[in-house]
């Protein structure tokens, strides 16, 4: 049964996807929406020769310094690592909110399309930035139009692609 709220609906859909069925098709939406986020990024670089961002790697000495985790590897070895685990934390944190998402899902709730971009975005934001704010890596309240606008508009990316391949799990 399906009951109708002001902002999406709530109820199993009418494929009777297991919980785990759910958490999966999140985890793929959330790697498709990382996808589309990566891109929309590259584009905005390609279009505006703009460099890339050093928070993800500075994200990546901030907690293995506070974690008293050592990053093994001396000199360029080292600079290696973190060069990959930085973008390896964004993939996480997108693969992680569309884990959630469908976790959402298997509990009933489908939002309004408007509705869930926004809570996905919103999401893949926090679950990004939010290490990176409380770490003191990056401070968004000293962030230029143009830096909010650097980064909303990937994440929105991410949500549009998430909504909908969410949504497209549980079509008939």
């Amino acid at each position: 049964m399906v009951e109708r709220t002001p902002f999406g609906v709530r109820g199993k859909g009418k494929r009777g996807i297991s919980t785990l069925g759910w958490a999966l098709r999140g985890a793929a939406a959330g790697a498709a929406g990382s996808t589309a986020l990566n891109a929309v990024t590259y584009l905005d670089m390609a279009v505006r020769g703009r460099g890339t961002s050093s928070t993800p790697e500075d994200t990546v000495e901030q907690l293995a310094a506070k974690a008293h985790v050592p990053i093994p590897g001396d000199g360029v070895t080292r600079q290696h690592r973190v060069q990959g685990l930085g973008p390896l934390l964004g993939l996480v944190a997108g693969v992680g909110v569309g884990t959630i998402g469908g976790l959402a899902r298997a509990r009933g709730y489908l939002s309004a399309k408007p509705v869930g971009i926004a809570l996905t975005t919103a999401g893949v934001m926090v679950a990004a930035n939010g290490p990176m704010t409380v770490l003191g890596v990056t401070d968004p309240r000293t962030w230029s139009a143009t830096d909010w606008l650097s980064d909303v508009v990937p994440h929105l990316a991410y949500g549009v692609v998430v909504k909908n391949t969410i949504d497209a799990f549980d079509r008939p």
